[in-house]
């Protein structure tokens, strides 16, 4: 292993990156080294190259998340992950890392904290393995954020339903993955040509959220079905008006809980006896880190053991390696639906 490696630098705030080379780390006691062979891109990486959010606390910046690749070194104490030459998927963010550019996925070799890399199966390509880190941890994130813990397991007997709004996004897609492993009866939302897809992922119905009777129409599927309808995670900008809507006509009297991935506005809708929560995890380190591990070394490492759990949506695979993430960003910024976008480094 060389003693520097190439890396996507962000120089200053408002980008753009610039490939240049870093020193190559050690991997701290709990920590992996992983050789990466591709990444995903998320919304989250335009907007800390282009605005400098959330905070970038360390210029210049390695920014990224989502990777797939090689074990290189294992810290001291782990465990948990299959050693040197094994294929994986990481989560290998700055994010919580005080903005550490050595835990950013945009280089060839990044750190990753132990409780966020797992085993990637031989039937999935790095390509598709980079796809799940961060989307599975925000779609997971969501239920405990609604106090809905992992290991829940609603039998039908108990009609629990869940409105996803938004399930063609990568979140939405492991949202309504997720769901299903947590037993609901899911009902969505996406654009139309994605609705055979959505329900291939578990969902029991998929409507169109630009029909103009969506409501009443999820209203009257979720009434036909006997089933209760207190829960909903809105995925996506604009869907928590609608979904509070549903909730005023499914949810009776009883107490009902959203989960909202985008960042809500101040002055946001509300109703009677629902719970609105930005969906994010713990800021305390202890309580994070043990729910990572239930993301990755629980739901996501069973599910993909026993397929259950698919690399979802479809991917768009950008060329040109670490040069080629700034037109793939562009891109994702101009508007993309139904899909990710993939960088192989």
């Amino acid at each position: 292993m060389a003693a520097t490696h190439q890396a996507a630098i962000l120089p200053q705030k408002g980008g753009p990156l610039t490939v240049g080379e870093r020193a190559t780390p050690e991997p701290g006691p709990n920590e992996v080294l992983i050789e990466v062979k591709a990444v995903a891109l998320n919304p989250v990486d335009y907007f800390q190259r282009d605005l400098g959010m959330p905070p970038v606390p360390i210029y210049p910046a390695v920014i990224g998340s989502d990777s797939a690749g090689i074990v290189a070194k294992l810290g001291a104490n782990v465990s948990t992950v299959p050693g040197p030459g094994s294929r994986v998927i990481a989560f290998a963010s700055s994010f919580y890392q005080n903005g550490s550019p050595d835990h950013g996925a945009f280089q060839k070799y990044a750190l990753a904290q132990s409780e966020s890399v797992v085993a990637l199966p031989d039937a999935l390509s790095f390509k598709e393995g980079a796809v799940f880190p961060l989307a599975v941890m925000t779609a997971l994130t969501a239920w405990t954020t609604v106090g809905i813990p992992l290991d829940t397991k609603y039998a039908p007997q108990d009609k629990q339903a869940v409105l996803i709004w938004g399930a063609a996004s990568s979140v939405g897609a492991f949202a309504v993955q997720s769901a299903k492993t947590l037993g609901f009866t899911i009902y969505a939302t996406a654009s139309a040509k994605h609705h055979e897809y959505i329900k291939k992922l578990g969902a029991h119905a998929v409507f169109d959220y630009k029909a103009s009777d969506v409501v009443s129409q999820i209203v009257d599927a979720v009434r036909r079905d006997g089933v209760n309808l207190h829960t909903t995670h809105c995925v996506v900008n604009e869907s928590l008006q609608p979904t509070l809507h549903v909730l005023k006509e499914t949810k009776g009297d009883a107490a009902a809980k959203v989960a909202h991935s985008p960042v809500l506005p101040k002055d946001h809708p509300t109703l009677d006896k629902t719970e609105i929560k930005f969906n994010f995890p713990s800021m305390n380190k202890a309580v994070r880190d043990k729910h990572m591990y239930q993301c990755f070394h629980g739901w996501l490492q069973d599910g993909l053991r026993s397929g259950s759990v698919v690399p979802s949506p479809s991917i768009q695979v950008e060329g040109g390696g670490l040069e080629g993430l700034n037109p793939a960003l562009d891109k994702l910024k101009a508007g993309v639906s139904g899909i990710k976008i993939v960088v192989p480094i």
